[in-house]
């Protein structure tokens, strides 16, 4: 449910009539508009606000304002109002919208919204397209107290072109921006209290044009010493001196510091009203804002209405400002309002907890929930307050405990009331699990177990039906409390805790609340692919994503369909990952701006995937366009996956150093989650490092992890013991020994058996290559080559190339045996095809090499003349003619080298003289 926003919010003060004119100010406003940022400092009384509406009433520029407060605390509130500021602006029409930011305010209307900086970026592009140049005020800027949106705002100032935009920020302190670079760099204009003071000059038109005090130059310098220039000060004081005749004796006594002397001011103010106006002053210092109706119900049965008052007020100048061009809407100047409740405290105790109530109520009744939570908590009336926090959550679909609002709600109402309620404990719970506090957590969801018990057991003792929404509330708080449950078991890595309270989950809601249910399924296919049962995860996440799509949860469906084509991949399915990814893409790319989180994260496994397939130039374009969209588009995970994949590359190019950089940059960013690691850093490292000839190291890695051939085997370290197989098979090269080379083949075949049995062929088109390889070095050439042969079958159907190309010389040795052999000739050709030419020099010399690998007689020198043209592509005709030989003599002895090389034709003859050295490779 769409939370509505308070227009007042939105207005731009009206400037004070005969206000005191300040050119110096206006002036410097003015030139702070060639940079990106004007800062408006000092402590209350100071004067920012009205400044600011007098200089935007001349400036002549588009202005959008919006008063901060509280609520604003809120990342997602307060980007709503921000936008919606924005759009109080008549601008030139902005290419692609009917309106500047209407596709972030329906982003921001959804149940899970993107990141902010994401849709920060969206609104940024937006305004570049607008022609007029654009100004934003954030006024009172020091409620701001949530590092989220100071964050959004420093990205919002580091992004923001200088000639589309100006931000001015009003605030009594700094904000945590980058104030030091921003100064540096010139972007920042800054006004500060010796700024503001009122001069002299300005004090004595203010006090004797303005106030009509007609006070002399002695006085005025007088309370111009007093308050230091601090305007409100001048101000109480110029009311106070109204009618008085011994201004003199009054100003003498004028004294002390700026909040006694308001103190003193605001005593004299409300003594001098009558009792009615006093009542009302004292009652309505509870709102933050005051309109017509939200006084009357405060102040219950008065006999003024309250719209009457508050003109009243404004017309004798009683520090109400208004806060739209209407006059339904007013607010006390801040340190007035301190200084009348301070009062309402001191003299009507009693009488407060009344006063938020009513407001509570009008608030209510309005629908502005959030308002009306403010005042039952500040009324101390916790039950109201906890039924109104327990209806937002409601209102919200359940969704709401990602709200940092609506936990701060929770944590402020008694501890020994939360755990009666169970939403409440529910709620809380959720936020603790993000939070990684699994034991308090824990003792949530436990109370949250026993009031649903409760709840059941008094239904059974009465034998009473309950309503349809009684029943569709507590099915629905049964969901949650076990989809959190199963979270609470898998942050735990129990894997048999988390299937079984998702599958009860599933079976309590699998046709009546769609999200809920989504989300246990996600759960369940996450806990399936742990297991290894890929079938079964595969069921589950696609169940997860048809569900959270039908809800327009799309942020949790691209999540889904990510963590599918990886359960894909797994099964060596690469075009159904492929699929899955660019339908996936479509759909996101069809919300259009912002641009939907995990969209980045779909075109990196676009990337990995057209790259394993040899397609580089759709991955180069998928990765430019994932690195470009970048973290705004990203889901958590993203910059470890893409730190492993340029660690990928590297290897392939040779920078060995550069990749183990990379792969330690990875290890630091890595975060547990629910989805399974299944390549740690610390084996792709020893990957590396065997690569490097560094056996030591990769045998101390397998201490380290104490891996044995004889340990039982578990889908979660595949990767790890399919690394150790290799450690072996580079022992094996090394001492030759036929212990290791059994150890290897035993490893090596308990690994395959398990990957068969569970479905998982992109393993175990990796293992056969490895047995391939392992048997290859050891001269067992047929038996190589059975293996290759089952590797070939299973990775043709689905493209696989760099499993083979990145095992190097060995295997370009075995998939030209396989060409002879006409062993998949058109797969292998195309295998072969993608390996750099280094890589197709044997490194041994032909004497060392396996007596199958050899030529089986010399080529004489003009056979190979003749070999040497046929590589170059030459015809028949053109090597006779080059040569000055017959074109029979050219074909016999073309004939002569296929048989001297066992091959078969002309590619096959050129591929087999590369690999045996006979032929140069450039």
């Amino acid at each position: 449910m769409y939370r509505p926003i308070l227009t007042s919010k939105l207005y731009i003060p009206p400037p004070r009539p005969n206000a005191v004119v300040r050119p110096r100010l206006i002036e410097r406003l003015n030139a702070g508009l060639h940079y990106k940022l004007t800062l408006i400092s000092a402590a209350a009384g100071f004067g920012k606000t009205t400044l600011l509406s007098e200089w935007i009433a001349v400036c002549e520029q588009p202005v959008a304002w919006l008063s901060l407060d509280e609520e604003h605390n809120d990342p997602t509130r307060f980007l709503i109002y921000v936008v919606s500021a924005l759009q109080t602006l008549t601008l030139s029409k902005v290419k692609g919208e009917t309106q500047l930011g209407e596709g972030v305010l329906r982003a921001l209307k959804s149940p899970q919204p993107p990141p902010l900086n994401s849709l920060l970026t969206t609104l940024i592009n937006e305004i570049t397209a607008v022609s007029e140049n654009v100004i934003l005020v954030l006024d009172d800027y020091h409620r701001i107290e949530s590092e989220p949106v100071d964050q959004a705002m420093e990205f919002w100032v580091q992004h923001l072109p200088p000639s589309c935009m100006h931000l001015v920020i009003a605030t009594r302190e700094d904000p945590p921006l980058p104030l030091a670079r921003l100064r540096a760099g010139g972007q920042l204009t800054e006004l500060r209290a010796p700024d503001l003071r009122f001069t002299q000059v300005e004090t004595a038109e203010f006090l004797n044009q303005v106030m009509d005090l007609n006070l002399s130059i002695e006085e005025i310098t007088a309370l111009e010493n007093r308050t230091e220039g601090w305007i409100t000060g001048l101000q109480l004081a110029a009311i106070s001196l109204q009618g008085r005749q011994d201004t003199t004796t009054f100003i003498k006594s004028f004294s002390g510091s700026h909040y006694f002397v308001l103190d003193y001011l605001i005593e004299e103010i409300l003594e001098q009203q009558p009792e009615s106006i006093q009542n009302f002053l004292l009652s309505t210092s509870i709102l933050d804002r005051l309109c017509g109706s939200l006084c009357d119900a405060v102040l219950s049965q008065a006999s003024t209405p309250g719209q009457e008052i508050l003109e009243y007020l404004e017309r004798t100048n009683l520090l109400l400002v208004p806060l739209d061009d209407k006059r339904e809407w007013y607010r006390y100047h801040h340190l007035f309002t301190d200084a009348l409740q301070v009062r309402l405290t001191q003299g009507h105790p009693d009488h407060v907890a009344e006063l938020h109530l009513r407001a509570c109520a009008w608030y209510e009744q309005n629908n502005l929930r959030p308002n009306a939570i403010h005042h039952a908590l500040a009324a101390r009336h916790f039950e109201r307050a906890a039924d109104l926090i327990e209806l937002e959550w409601s209102a919200n679909s359940g969704s709401y405990y990602q709200n940092a609002t609506w936990t701060e709600w929770v944590k402020t109402l008694p501890n020994e009331l939360v755990r009666t309620r169970t939403t409440l404990s529910i709620g809380l719970a959720w936020e603790l699990l993000f939070s990684g506090q699994l034991q308090a957590a824990e003792n949530r969801l436990k109370d949250a177990d026993r009031l649903l018990e409760l709840t059941v057991n008094t239904r059974d003792s009465l034998e009473t039906s309950p309503s349809s929404q009684d029943e569709k509330t507590f099915r629905s708080q049964q969901g949650l409390l076990g989809v959190a449950w199963a979270f609470h078991a898998q942050a735990l890595s129990d894997n048999a805790g988390t299937i079984k309270h998702a599958r009860q989950t599933l079976n309590l809601l699998s046709e009546t609340n769609h999200y809920i249910a989504g989300l246990a399924s996600s759960l369940l296919g996450l806990a399936y692919w742990r297991d290894g049962d890929l079938e079964m995860a595969v069921q589950y996440m696609s169940d997860a994503i048809a569900r959270l799509r039908t809800t327009g949860h799309l942020l949790f469906a691209i999540s889904g369909i990510y963590t599918l084509a990886g359960i894909k991949i797994a099964q060596g399915r690469l075009f159904d990952a492929v699929n899955l990814y660019k339908e996936a893409l479509l759909f996101a790319t069809a919300q259009g701006e912002p641009v939907l989180p995990g969209t980045t994260d779909l075109h990196l496994g676009l990337s990995q995937l057209y790259h394993e397939q040899g397609n580089e130039e759709a991955a180069k374009q998928h990765l430019q366009k994932c690195e470009t969209l970048d973290k705004r588009a990203a889901l958590p995970e993203w910059p470890y996956g893409l730190y492993l994949f340029q660690a990928q590359l590297k290897v392939e190019q040779g920078e060995l150093d550069d990749a183990l950089k990379l792969l330690e940059e990875a290890g630091q960013l890595y975060r547990r989650s629910p989805v399974p690691n299944l390549c740690p850093v610390a084996a792709l490292k020893t990957r590396v490092w065997l690569r490097q000839g560094r056996l030591a190291e990769a045998l101390s890695w397998v201490r380290e992890q104490d891996l044995s051939i004889d340990d039982k085997l578990n889908y979660l370290q595949e990767f790890e013991y399919i690394t150790f197989a290799r450690v072996l098979i580079v022992q094996y090269r090394r001492d030759q020994t036929d212990e290791t080379f059994q150890k290897a083949m035993k490893l090596l075949t308990q690994l395959y058996s398990a990957a068969e049995a569970g479905g998982r062929s992109g393993s175990m088109i990796e293992i056969l290559i490895l047995q391939a390889i392992i048997n290859e070095a050891q001269g067992h050439i047929s038996s190589a080559l059975q293996f290759l042969e089952r590797a070939l079958t299973l990775a043709e159907t689905e493209g696989y190339l760099r499993i083979f190309v990145n095992e190097g010389q060995p295997m370009a040795r075995l998939l030209y045996e396989a060409l002879a052999r006409k062993i998949t000739p058109n797969y292998v050709q195309r295998v072969l095809t993608a390996f750099p030419l280094n890589e197709l020099e044997p490194k041994k010399s032909l004497k060392t090499q396996p007596q199958a690998a050899r030529l089986l007689e010399p080529l004489s020198k003009r056979e190979i003349e003749v070999l040497h043209l046929i590589a170059e592509g030459r015809t028949n005709q053109e090597i006779a003619t080059i040569l000055f030989l017959s074109v029979n003599t050219v074909k016999v002895h073309t004939r002569n080298i296929y048989g001297k090389l066992d091959a078969h034709h002309r590619a096959g003859a050129v591929a087999k003289a590369r690999a045996l050295g006979v032929l140069s490779s450039t």
